[in-house]
């Protein structure tokens, strides 16, 4: 990925949705050719000249300080992800050629971690790598992701965009979507020198059209907590809340684990999955075929 063309493109995009109502500005000066700020409004609110801030919208974070950044996060109007992304940017602008490397792939996942996995045996739980691929679950988040897992090497991306099993298995499949993207703008701005991730975004940049539109928005946000609507293929409809935590140890790696509100349907969904999966129950489709 091309550190300046993906700092102007944040920068741009993240200007042009931002009217001069919503930065207190007066909307002076007549028929406007952009649709949010110009660039010397920016450099206004962000207290630096506009000859500096043109050159940091065309791409140069070299230099940058962090007092600059957080000006310019502030006049933006940047989120606390989009805010981090800016920052992750620009330490990549400034790492030298020899420095850029991918972060260190993380090997075999550690015997406490399968053992702190299997223990949890009430909720989902599932981990996956900054490439987004699961490399390990519990018995109840592999079959609560048993769509996601009959691919043997499952990626969560892949299945999103790539499967059409993913429209009906995510009953709010755009959000997840858009979500997604963003969480991988996110990873992608924190390690941009990956390789396989940056194969990965041209994989789904080539064959996904929905895909393409979401990556060319920029939009960044935490993949931290949220709500999660499944049409699992054997309890059917779960409404469940994650929450997603990294795991310092081991770099790259986010635990994911899922819970239902008590004696909802989803939490009788969930108990009805564990028993199925205590007994050795293949999880298969046993819904009746439609006709």
């Amino acid at each position: 990925m091309d550190n300046r063309s993906e700092v102007r493109e944040f920068l741009t995009t993240r200007r042009a949705r931002l009217t001069p109502d919503q930065a207190g500005l007066p909307a002076f000066g007549g028929h406007r050719r952009v649709p949010g700020l110009r660039r010397e409004e920016v450099a206004l609110l962000s207290g630096m000249s506009v000859d500096y801030y043109t050159r940091l919208e065309r791409g140069d974070l070299s230099g940058a300080s962090d007092s600059v950044l957080e000006s310019l996060s502030r006049a933006l109007q940047l989120d606390d992800a989009e805010a981090a992304h800016l920052h992750d940017l620009a330490r990549a602008a400034a790492s030298s050629p020899v420095a850029r490397k991918p972060r260190r792939a993380t090997g075999a996942l550690r015997p406490s971690i399968q053992r702190l996995l299997d223990a949890i045996t009430e909720a989902p739980a599932l981990i996956r790598n900054d490439r987004f691929d699961y490399v390990a679950a519990n018995r109840l988040g592999r079959a609560l992701y048993s769509p996601v897992f009959d691919d043997p090497a499952p990626n969560s991306a892949r299945f999103a965009f790539l499967n059409p099993v993913a429209h009906d298995f995510y009953a709010d499949w755009d959000q997840v979507t858009a979500e997604l993207v963003a969480a991988m703008r996110g990873e992608a701005g924190r390690n941009p020198f990956d390789k396989r991730f940056t194969d990965l975004v041209g994989e789904l940049s080539t064959r996904s059209e929905r895909f393409r539109t979401l990556w060319a928005a920029h939009d960044v946000r935490f993949h931290r907590t949220g709500t999660k609507r499944l049409r699992h293929p054997i309890v059917g409809d779960v409404e469940l809340t994650y929450e997603a935590f990294e795991l310092p140890a081991d770099p790259g790696l986010h635990l994911s684990t899922y819970t239902a509100e008590p004696g909802s349907p989803s939490a009788d969904a969930l108990k009805m999955l564990a028993s199925w999966t205590a007994t050795g129950t293949p999880v298969r489709d046993t819904r009746p075929a439609e006709t």
